[in-house]
């Protein structure tokens, strides 16, 4: 059960991807009105809900830069749910990975997850229904966040900061009643990823769909008891 969003505000970075597609379909199948923000105009162009009449799409939104996340934010009259799918994969062991790669990764991933929940909390505290009524952040970590494998430091290290970012907001905003948790992929079954490892058993994979639904359920009032959860997505794989 994935609860009812109706009239419900829900922001949704990376909706234009495959796993952010899978969750703003859902949420728009249970009555919520989405933000989704897009990086460019080639990731706007090919997100098909963008004419959708409870979507607001906007093109050109580079979530690590505080004013552009601080604009998008500001959009929404109110704001019940804000899920931070937006991120980005590299790998390359330590004696490859330049200062400016590590950096492209600490943006992608953490900075982006820092601003948006930071912008979120400020929305949710500033929302018509007032101060305390609660509101729901849901992050995407990493399996290697969790159980570290060696060749993708950038990413992993990346990946660990979103899950302690989770953990921390969980602890401080828990009084009033904003719950923050974050689902913790493997990897997923996606045409991108299918095309790079054509020999995976891709059956065992966690399809984008089950993790949606998941996602859904953590950002919906039906979640009313958990928070501060790294929940494991992780199918067979």
């Amino acid at each position: 059960m994935n609860g009812d969003f109706t009239d419900r505000h829900v922001v949704v970075t990376g909706g234009a991807g495959a796993l952010g597609g899978a969750v703003v379909e859902l949420l728009l199948e249970t009555g919520a009105m989405c933000h989704v923000p897009c990086f460019d105009r080639a990731e706007y162009d090919g997100f098909p809900f963008t004419s959708h009449d409870r979507v607001r799409a906007v093109a050109g939104v580079d979530l690590a830069k505080e004013e552009a996340c601080e604009s998008f934010f500001a959009e929404p009259p109110d704001l019940w749910a804000s899920i931070h799918i937006a991120g980005g994969f590299a790998m390359a062991p330590i004696a490859e990975t330049s200062l400016a790669n590590w950096r492209r990764m600490m943006d992608m991933n953490a900075t982006s997850c820092f601003l948006s929940c930071r912008e979120a909390v400020r929305k949710m505290r500033a929302s018509d229904t007032g101060e305390g009524t609660g509101g729901r952040i849901v992050n995407v970590a990493a399996r290697p966040a969790l159980a570290p494998a060696g060749g993708m430091i950038a990413y992993t290290t990346s990946k660990a900061a979103v899950a302690s970012i989770t953990q921390c907001l969980a602890e401080e905003l828990k009084s009033e009643g904003i719950w923050v948790n974050a689902v913790v992929p493997s990897i997923m079954d996606t045409p991108a990823n299918r095309e790079a490892m054509p020999d995976a058993d891709h059956a065992s994979w966690a399809s984008v769909e089950d993790v949606a639904r998941t996602i859904v359920f953590l950002a919906s009032p039906d979640n009313r008891v958990s928070s501060g959860g790294l929940v494991p997505v992780y199918g067979r794989s």
